[in-house]
């Protein structure tokens, strides 16, 4: 088929990898323009462009599609297929009617739930035991497409990072098999019934706050490690937390129980296991610990 993708992150990469692979034509792909980044801020091409350039495909980054410009660009693709995953800008009716077969869509969710922008992460602060990837046909609604194909896995302790790239690849071999076999695959309306949505997430919702459950500022960790990272104040330094284990002990919120950083909560404690400071490389508790003494007593927050 000729085809054109439509992505941005890393997420993306494995099904534009594995569409060249499976011996598409991908004629064009579409990513969000280069963003500052790093030191010195500057510009940075995304993992998609980045991937594209390496294997040869043009490489497209408008700042938006609602332009008759470029829609008409785009429709001289003349694709059988639009494949996204995580591309970033909204569709228009035009771009979304230009290809033979319209636009598929990677979602990292069991659709209809976790509709929008960060399934993964909601999923797991959520405490959902299973969550999957759904291969939709897009239209104008958000994420409320026909469904074509999905697959599922376990949560199961991991993070968001872990489960992203688990999804990414997951994605990218249903992807391959819903274009083998569009027969095979009817299009399967979505229930109105388990409608959630996953909005995009705030900054603010990785300072982990002590007077909650251990176990939700357990899940708040794996769901903002690696990035953003969930943290908390130490003597007025930000300390990222990468890992955890909630504890069964009681103490006041803030306040650490023992020689190994376990820290009090409104229910349970929590011990970091994987921290970073400002500026330093991630490291167990342990070795922080050794250089950077915190007493039984010290209150964090």
């Amino acid at each position: 088929m000729r085809v054109v993708f439509m992505g941005t992150p890393d997420f993306a990469v494995p099904t534009l990898r594995a569409l060249i692979a499976a011996g598409h034509a991908v004629v064009a792909a579409y990513s969000q323009p280069p963003r500052p980044a790093g030191r010195g801020k500057k510009l940075q091409p995304s993992p998609v462009q980045r991937a594209a350039e390496d294997a040869g495909v043009p490489v497209f980054t408008p700042q938006s599609l609602k332009g008759a410009d470029e829609q008409a660009a785009f429709a001289a693709h003349h694709a059988d297929v639009a494949v996204v995953a995580a591309y970033g800008l909204i569709l228009p009716p035009a771009v979304l009617a230009a290809p033979r077969h319209g636009c598929l869509n990677v979602h990292g969710s069991l659709l209809p739930r976790w509709r929008g922008a960060a399934p993964v992460q909601r999923a797991i602060l959520a405490g959902d035991a299973e969550t999957g990837v759904t291969i939709m046909q897009m239209e104008r609604g958000l994420d409320t497409g026909p469904m074509l194909a999905t697959v599922r896995t376990t949560v199961d302790g991991k993070t968001a990072g872990e489960l992203t790239g688990e999804l990414a690849e997951l994605g990218a071999q249903a992807m391959i098999a819903v274009l083998a076999d569009f027969a095979g695959h009817p299009p399967l309306v979505q229930p109105d019934q388990g409608v959630t949505y996953a909005a995009k997430i705030d900054k603010a919702e990785s300072r982990l706050d002590f007077s909650g459950d251990a176990g939700a500022l357990e899940r708040q960790v794996r769901a903002f490690a690696p990035a953003p990272g969930a943290w908390f104040e130490l003597d007025g330094e930000r300390v990222r937390v990468l890992a955890a284990e909630v504890i069964d002990a009681a103490a006041a919120p803030g306040v650490v129980l023992d020689d190994r950083l376990t820290i009090g909560c409104g229910i349970g404690a929590l011990r970091p296991t994987l921290v970073q400071r400002a500026g330093r490389p991630a490291m167990d508790c342990a070795a922080l610990l050794r250089g950077y003494a915190v007493p039984a007593g010290t209150r964090v927050g």
